[in-house]
């Protein structure tokens, strides 16, 4: 058998079958669809038959782009966020990501927390994590903890941890100083009034309350009273006294504290009374000296609210601008949805693979470097950006195919007895494409296990796998197996008993294996948790679009013995906030499970038993 392990075969993958063929198969196969390509292109090429111009054409600028892939920190150097530095190039740049720790952060704030830290530190300059903690009834510590592990994990550390909270003191004293000048009163008005004051249902006049006019003295003293206790919620709060008749609903008097009755994760029960985020955020961004404050076009009205605070308290004033969010469609990103998911038991929790937040991407094995490499192919602009799932897991899938190991992994294992084989350790390389992986030894055992569906019982001439009299490459092995007999149990294939086929032609296509006694695990393929683009808009709710085959199990699958080897040199890739060998977590085992999917430990593995998510399909779903 010295042969068997000089000889081995050297095969590719064939992206659009996800098959293991020779490398003149592959030649022949790529071949034929380029040719098939060219004619495609020739004919979309072609002059069109000469039309009548359409109205107005004058009027649009024919513009063609091309194609390429991101380069790193390009969404830095050109576009809406270089014009932003060019606006105000001052050094250094500090910014800050504010978000609230009310829930866990979805694949939109990834976008957030790349251009804020990544727009310093390209700059050469800072960014501060700051929690935006004014709303002590919706604020828990998980999500603090979630947040603090989630901008780690993408590879960013803050210059400093901050709290809104940090600054009660100080915004309480803004806030008698905004009384004092004349601009901030205690108003008593209920819901049903306010609507009115701000034109109503049919948008007629608006107008000041009454509070509006009374005294410093007396807005100072209802104000120390809200903060005494006086009131309870609602029956009292601070306004700021802006422009009602401004055409901007930002200026139309803006709460900026409120009574509430809840005690705070920092402050205990030291306050009874919270500024509003109108109040807080601008100020903060003062108190902190942020040059940038980038944030969604949701708040592109907030600016001129964010910009008469800091001018009329006469504070520093950082530079507010607005890009347009990150949405996936396919999916649901509200929190109040996917609580419902969970709380119904639809998913198994917040961190469920098939969800989009941050640790549901993560548990799920995404890599931290592929989400920023997504975010930087997207780039940056005054647009929202809705983008199907596909293109995120295209973008996952090119990233993973170029950083992780390649193991042999079958889900639904039967037994093929090679008769004239002995027992012989094959050297098998991590990767064929980056040699630096290194090699790993599977030992080819007489028995050997493959996918059940790569065996037939009746053979077809389309058909290339293996079945009675026909032979089939194993990867990595020089001779193709011929099946000579089966036996079966019921309905179903027992076992294959085979011989070396060593006179037949080179096999058109190759299959994974995997020797006897090979390591059981569990493996979890997910797939869409909806079955539409937009699950809002279906016939009876999101819920009712909830696709039924999300998720699909294979209890019984089978794991080659490079795995321990994987899971012990992890994490792959080593970048990101995963930098450090032994610093990630178990969705950082990740490998190619040949011809089947790219690979990641669930966090529900334990020693004794392994489990494994799909993190993307080795080729996107033709079905999209």
């Amino acid at each position: 058998m010295a042969d068997l392990a000089e000889n081995v075969a050297k095969l590719q993958l064939d992206e659009e079958t996800g098959e293991m063929v020779s490398k003149g198969e592959l030649k022949k196969r790529l071949q034929k669809r380029a040719k098939k390509a060219a004619t495609a292109k020739a004919k979309a090429d072609a002059p069109p038959k000469k039309a009548a111009p359409a109205p107005n054409a004058g009027e649009f600028a024919a513009t063609t782009t091309t194609q390429k892939a991101a380069e790193p920190m390009n969404m830095f150097t050109q576009g809406f966020l270089d014009d932003v530095y060019k606006e105000r190039p001052v050094v250094p740049v500090v910014t800050r990501f504010p978000p609230e720790p009310n829930g866990f952060l979805h694949i939109g704030h990834a976008k957030a927390i790349a251009v804020n830290f990544g727009f310093a530190k390209h700059h050469g300059g800072k960014c501060y994590l700051r929690f935006d903690d004014t709303n002590p009834e919706a604020e828990e510590e998980k999500y603090f903890v979630a947040i603090k592990e989630m901008v780690r994990w993408l590879g960013f550390e803050p210059c400093g941890i901050t709290y809104s909270s940090d600054n009660f003191g100080k915004l309480y004293q803004k806030a008698e100083d905004l009384i004092q000048r004349g601009l901030g009163y205690v108003c008593h008005c209920g819901d049903a009034e306010i609507k009115a004051q701000r034109g109503g249902e049919a948008h007629g006049p608006r107008f000041r309350c009454e509070h509006a006019e009374q005294t410093v003295e007396k807005n100072l003293e209802e104000f120390r009273g809200m903060r005494d206790g006086k009131y309870k919620p609602r029956e009292a709060f601070l306004r700021m006294k802006q422009n009602i008749e401004d055409g901007n609903p930002q200026m139309w008097d803006l709460a900026a504290y409120r009574v509430l009755d809840a005690s705070h994760h920092c402050t205990g029960d030291t306050w009874k009374i919270y500024p509003t985020y109108d109040f807080t955020h601008c100020l903060c961004d003062s108190f902190e000296n942020i040059t940038h404050s980038l944030c969604t076009t949701e708040f592109i009205l907030s600016r001129v609210s964010y910009e008469w605070l800091n001018k009329n308290l006469e504070v520093y004033e950082p530079m507010q601008r607005e890009y347009g969010r990150l949405n996936l469609t396919g999916t649901v990103l509200s929190k109040r949805k996917i609580a419902k998911l969970v709380n119904e038991k639809y998913v198994r929790g917040w961190d469920d693979p098939r969800l989009y937040t941050l640790i549901a991407i993560k548990r799920r094995g995404v890599p931290p470097g592929a989400i920023l490499e997504f975010v930087n192919e997207l780039g940056v602009t005054t647009s929202p950006t809705n983008i199907q799932i596909a293109r995120f897991d295209q973008t996952v899938r090119k990233y993973l195919e170029r950083t992780v190991p390649r193991l042999m992994l079958v889900l639904d294992p039967i037994p093929v007895v090679i008769e004239d084989a002995e027992e012989i350790d094959i050297e098998i390389p991590f990767s064929p494409k980056v040699p630096k992986m290194g090699t790993h030894k599977v030992k080819l055992s007489k028995t050997v296990f493959i996918e059940r569906s790569d065996f037939r019982e009746v053979d077809s001439k389309e058909y290339f796998r293996l079945a009675p009299g026909k032979s089939v490459g194993l990867l990595q092995l020089p001779y193709p197996v011929k099946a000579v007999s089966f036996t079966k149990d019921g309905d179903k294939v027992k076992e294959v008993r085979a011989v070396y086929d060593k006179d037949g032609k080179k096999p058109k296509t190759y299959i994974h294996w995997c020797p006897e006694g090979s390591r059981n695990v569990e493996v979890r393929i997910h797939n869409p948790l909806f079955k539409s683009e937009k699950p809002e808009d279906a016939e009876g709710g999101f819920l009712a679009d909830i696709n039924p085959n999300s998720e699909e199990i294979w209890f019984t699958a089978l794991i080659e013995s490079g795995f321990d080897e994987v899971r012990r040199r992890a994490p792959w890739p080593e970048a990101a906030g995963e930098s450090e060998l032994g610093k990630g977590g178990l969705e950082s085992v990740r490998f190619q499970a040949m011809r089947v999917a790219y690979m990641a430990i669930d966090s529900d593995s334990t020693d004794d038993k392994v489990i494994l998510n799909r993190i993307v399909s080795l080729k996107e779903d033709s079905g999209k």
